[in-house]
């Protein structure tokens, strides 16, 4: 640094105020808000300008309005005289339910398929990446129109039924299962299960303390099972309860009683959760190679058998790899939900941008509404896998 004549250390050189880059990286941002502040403006005057000139108006008036359209499947209420955000309900409540079930199995299936494609195993691992190649180089939607079309829309018709034990039903208009009628005193068992999962988790808890301080093993499983099965058996028996089962019956031209699990249902889910898993299969796998050799052949030496060196060791340290991508996998399982307008399942996208948006004339309204649901859902599972991401995050000394 440079001295002036008095020995003492001279201030460094001022900088301009437009190349100091603290000023400059303020003023671009300030910059990129007003013009997308502007354009934003500019979009919706122009909208409100046509409407205007077409004497429309903005507003969600037209929600209360009478839809007087069917919906073949509803998870709540719903008749013609239902009003336009009883449909928006009715979409939403669908979309939501195929993509939390398209979720839960497609993980499952996907980690099945990681671990299967690591397997010492020659056939196993050549099953596995043989069915990933396969099915993950098929367009989702063709696999829609296969398992709709191919699959379930030759089954039998109603009165030639497929019957599992005269309890579950299949035809071409979908599975017929048993409903369970619970009673009043069923609540206590619910709770008794409750109870029992709890127990379970701070079991294993425990298990796993004991185990990395001593070195000794304790039967998680057996007891957990016991636990599980036990106190709610006990509860029923104490407390008297009764769940009875609606079993469908053929009458008339179709089955009633029980649930009915509709094909554009049951396609939608089958090809959301088969395709997804195969990309789920390759993160995993991804996942568990980004680990150290060496931590599972550390853990081999401490005498841990193979389930537990990969339970213990290797996944755990490969989640940290594994739930970045599974994250953007979720996100586009939900987004690819909207397929099932091909197959007219009625989501969100069907009922409410198609057949509501045509009767009521308020696309931008609807399409706004549908934009916003679905930007929803992305940012709470992307919250909560960012949460739990940074729980299995290394930590730095």
């Amino acid at each position: 640094m440079a001295v002036d004549t008095a020995g003492r250390l001279a201030p460094p050189p001022r900088t301009a105020f437009f190349n100091d880059p603290v000023i400059r990286g303020y003023f671009y941002q300030a910059l990129l808000v007003l013009i997308v502040g502007g354009l934003v403006y500019w979009l919706g005057a122009n909208a409100i300008a046509n409407l205007t000139a077409q004497g429309k108006s903005l507003g969600f008036d037209f929600l209360r309005n009478t839809a007087g359209f069917d919906i073949a499947y509803t998870l709540i209420p719903y008749s013609r005289t239902s009003t336009y955000l009883d449909v928006f309900f009715v979409g939403l409540l669908n979309t939501l339910l195929v993509s939390l079930i398209s979720i839960v199995l497609a993980t499952l299936l996907g980690f099945f398929l990681g671990i299967a494609r690591l397997s010492p195993n020659w056939l196993v691992a050549k099953v596995a990446a043989i069915y990933v190649e396969f099915t993950r180089n098929i367009p989702l939607l063709l696999q829609l129109f296969i398992w709709y079309f191919a699959v379930l829309k030759v089954m039998p018709a109603v009165k030639q039924s497929y019957s599992l034990g005269d309890m579950v039903f299949i035809n071409q208009r979908g599975v017929f299962i048993p409903s369970p009628v619970p009673d009043d005193k069923f609540v206590w068992v619910v709770v008794a299960l409750v109870i029992a999962v709890l127990a379970s988790i701070a079991v294993r808890i425990w298990a796993k303390t004991r185990l990395e301080a001593t070195g000794q093993r304790f039967p998680v499983f057996l007891t957990v099972l016991a636990i599980v099965i036990a106190l709610p058996a006990l509860t029923w028996l104490v407390t008297g309860a009764n769940l009875a089962l609606d079993v469908p019956k053929l009458t008339g031209f179709n089955f009633r009683g029980g649930i009915d699990l509709p094909p554009e249902l049951l396609a939608l889910i089958f090809g959301l959760t088969i395709y997804t898993a195969t990309f789920i299969g390759e993160i995993v796998r991804s996942g568990i190679e980004a680990v150290s050799r060496g931590q599972s052949e550390a853990a081999q030496s401490l005498g841990l058998r193979e389930g537990d060196r990969l339970r213990l060791v290797v996944i755990p340290q490969a989640m940290r790899v594994i739930i970045p991508p599974l994250t953007s996998e979720y996100l586009s399982l939900t987004k690819n939900s909207s397929l099932g307008a091909a197959i007219a399942f009625p989501e969100l996208v069907s009922i409410f941008s198609g057949t509501a948006l045509n009767q009521a004339g308020r696309a931008i309204e609807i399409v706004g509404m549908t934009m916003a649901v679905y930007l929803t859902f992305s940012l709470i599972v992307s919250l909560i896998m960012n949460i739990y991401n940074a729980r299995v995050a290394l930590v730095e000394r």
